[in-house]
């Protein structure tokens, strides 16, 4: 029979821990602690800033009363506090802390340091706190009246806790949404939150009101559609303040800010009723803005019901939610008298003569007529200034660009992305005639017109083969693998795009709808040329070599770069690149069949791989190519040697610099004219080009008109 276990207390540490955990839950709820400490200091002035969400830097600035040198010891452990002595006080409670539990909590998760100055005090006053203990004692420093308190590396010791959070710009959302709050409840109070090392985000001046501080948060379009909104009721014993939006005003989700004795607090009950009287007046899924302030007599609340105070209950509930739900009925029922409608103003001196059109044709005439919101407009003609105009650059003319037809950005529908998809899939398996679709030059123009851009061996022709079906089961996984992972909005994003212009070889702008991406050529470049390796594959056109070069000495010339990180444990060097040219010797017949790359038996190379039209690799990367062949390239199975190999050309033949021509143009040429047409044409963009910031939103229409109008 098992014996009980034995019941033991729990280590102090341990304790404070779990409590710290209940209360400070993520940045906001240590902010929220913090302001509320703040307020209750009597300050008007108070100012926050954050670095990475607030897990790095969580810092709150006020010019409040401050903390007294005595009190310093043990203002960091629990249960102590100015606002409370006995129980009996919780009744009547009108602060917004009285656990003393706030930055006790804090000082077990997080390094936390306090300076303070009052007002009879000649100086300030700063020390650091861990596990509730101050660690020296208070320094004398020069500081403003009020405290500074620091908050560092939260959550350093809980690293599920810290893991479970989401990224730092939401966590940061969810610190500007407390901030806001606080700001309008307490608009005589001036708040301002920023990043570390960056402007203010939100800024409210002093001595303002609600209004003008919801219209500086939220925007003129909610501030204009604002109702007052009062109620007092003597049976309940509580009254009601606020400002809510009139019918005019509908947005996809609530805002709901709700203070109850002043503490930010949420009630489900209340935010469903209140939603639901607006459902009778606002479209389908619409909602309003609305802030309320309860006053609640304290005997009848009870505020120490949650960890965070995030809830409290109070006595007739049902009845005090009733009563103000039936005074906001009958408020929006006198104000449903006056909507307001947008129309088109005429302008002056325009003279329309009226057209009869039949029902069809009056239909097709709206549409084409149609007025678009200005931040939605969308550039279409790829014909349009490129970036580089405004550096001075010559704007190259292609013939796709002097056509009349303009590109068209628009959006697809599931199934029109399905039929686009599969006609994609269908090209992309025949896509040699457009790639390799090329006159084949004779061996003199070639070298006359490379010798000028390359002093090594130098490329004379370009081969093309009869194309042939591929039947190896590795080859067809490895196709439907890339087609597999296909992420579709990205695949949107580059058939649709246009090109706006080149930051650096290996960075480039393109434009799709109203967004603006900043995009890395060289993964995008070193994926697609993957792809093409891939479909081509035993149909790969071949890029010949005027002078045959040796295996072994392109081996001997790699191993003597850095890149290698050769040393003398490694082996002679002349050993290791004989090693590499037997390699490429043993696979040489698979190279020339699968992949149009020459090895003669004597160990010379005579071509490489063309994978793009008008797009060669540097020579000057070829040996670090060839010993990355030999080292990097399953060669023991099969599906892993094709895939390996296809990856190692990639990224030989993706490397773009500023030395990077092709005849007589420059590396901008490339880019923009070889490049990114090729991805828009043929690229299956993988779903980890959503996390390895291959390509990135940097602006967008629609927030810079919000921009624009807070401005």
């Amino acid at each position: 029979m098992d014996l009980p276990q034995n019941i033991r207390k729990l280590d102090e540490a341990v304790i404070n821990r779990i409590a710290a955990g209940e209360i400070i839950q993520r940045p906001a709820n240590a902010l929220k602690e913090l302001i509320e400490n703040s307020l209750d200091a009597k300050s008007t002035n108070i100012q926050i800033t954050v670095k990475n969400g607030g897990l790095k830097l969580l810092q709150i600035q006020d010019n409040g009363t401050g903390i007294r040198k005595d009190n310093f010891e043990i203002v960091c452990e629990r249960f102590t506090t100015s606002k409370l002595e006995k129980f009996e006080d919780l009744s009547s409670i009108a602060t917004y802390g009285f656990r003393g539990e706030a930055l006790a909590s804090i000082s077990h998760i997080a390094h936390l340091s306090i300076t303070s100055k009052t007002s009879n005090e000649v100086c300030a006053y700063t020390a650091s706190y861990v596990d509730g203990k101050i660690q020296e004692n208070p320094k004398p420093v020069a500081g403003n009246q009020g405290t500074i308190i620091t908050v560092e590396d939260l959550f350093y010791n809980m690293i599920v806790r810290k893991k479970a959070l989401r990224s730092p710009a939401e966590e940061y959302q969810k610190i500007s949404e407390v901030v806001s709050k606080y700001a309008i409840h307490n608009a005589k109070v001036s708040f301002s939150l920023k990043k570390s090392g960056e402007n203010n985000d939100i800024r409210t001046p002093p001595n303002s009101n609600t209004v003008e501080n919801i219209r500086i948060i939220y925007g003129n379009s909610i501030a204009r559609e604002l109702i007052d909104f009062s109620l007092e009721n003597e049976p309940l014993s509580f009254k009601a303040k606020g400002f809510v939006t009139n019918v005019n005003y509908s947005s996809k989700k609530i805002i709901f800010l709700l203070f109850i004795n002043h503490r930010l607090v949420d009630c489900q009950s209340l935010r469903k009723c209140i939603d639901q009287v607006y459902t009778t007046y606002l479209p389908k899924n619409s909602h309003p803005f609305v802030y309320m302030s309860l006053e609640i007599n304290p005997t009848y609340v009870d505020v120490n019901v949650h960890p965070t105070k995030h809830e409290v209950h109070f006595l007739n509930e049902d009845q005090v939610i009733e009563a103000v739900v039936t005074a906001l009925e009958s408020k929006l029922l006198g104000s449903n008298n006056s909507r307001v409608f947008y129309t088109q103003a005429k302008l002056p001196g325009v003279q329309v003569e009226p057209v009869l059109l039949k029902d069809k044709e009056k239909s097709q005439n709206e549409k084409l007529h149609k007025t678009i919101n200005p931040k939605d407009l969308v550039r279409t003609d790829a014909k349009e200034q490129k970036l580089d105009k405004f550096f001075g650059s010559p704007v190259i003319k292609t013939n796709e660009e002097k056509s009349s037809k303009k590109e068209q950005n628009i959006s697809l529908t599931e199934e029109q992305y399905e039929m686009e998809h599969e006609n994609f899939i269908k090209a992309g398996e025949e896509f040699e005639n457009k790639v390799l679709n090329k006159t084949v030059q004779s061996q003199e123009e070639k070298c006359d017109s490379l010798k000028s851009t390359e002093n090594k061996k130098i490329l004379t022709s370009i081969s093309k083969i009869s194309r042939c079906a591929t039947e190896l089961t590795s080859v067809l996984e490895l196709r439907k693998s890339i087609e597999e992972n296909c992420h579709k909005s990205l695949r949107e994003t580059f058939a649709q795009h246009v090109f706006v212009g080149v930051v650096d070889p290996n960075r480039a702008l393109l434009q799709h709808n109203t967004k603006l991406y900043l995009c890395d050529t060289k993964k995008i470049l070193r994926e697609l040329l993957y792809q093409f390796v891939i479909y081509n594959f035993q149909n790969l056109g071949s890029i010949n070599l005027s002078e045959k070069i040796s295996i072994q000495e392109l081996a001997l010339i790699a191993l003597d770069l850095p890149e290698t990180n050769w040393t003398p444990e490694d082996g002679p060097k002349e050993e290791l690149a004989q090693r590499v040219a037997e390699i490429l010797i043993d696979h040489s017949e698979m190279l020339g069949d699968y992949f149009s790359m020459e090895i003669d038996k004597s160990g010379n190379l005579c071509s490489v791989p063309l994978l793009l039209d008008n797009y060669f690799p540097s020579m000057t990367d070829l040996p670090m190519y060839i010993i990355r062949l030999a080292t990097e390239v399953n060669w023991d199975s099969e599906k892993d040697c094709f895939d390996t190999f296809a990856r190692e050309t990639a990224r030989y033949y993706a490397i773009i610099t500023l030395d990077t021509k092709f005849e007589s143009n420059d590396w901008q040429w490339v880019v923009q004219q070889v490049v990114y047409p090729a991805i828009k044409d043929f690229f299956i963009p993988p779903k980890e080009f959503t996390e390895n910031a291959a390509i990135l939103e940097i602006a967008n229409l629609p927030s810079l008109y919000k921009v624009f109008e807070r401005c």
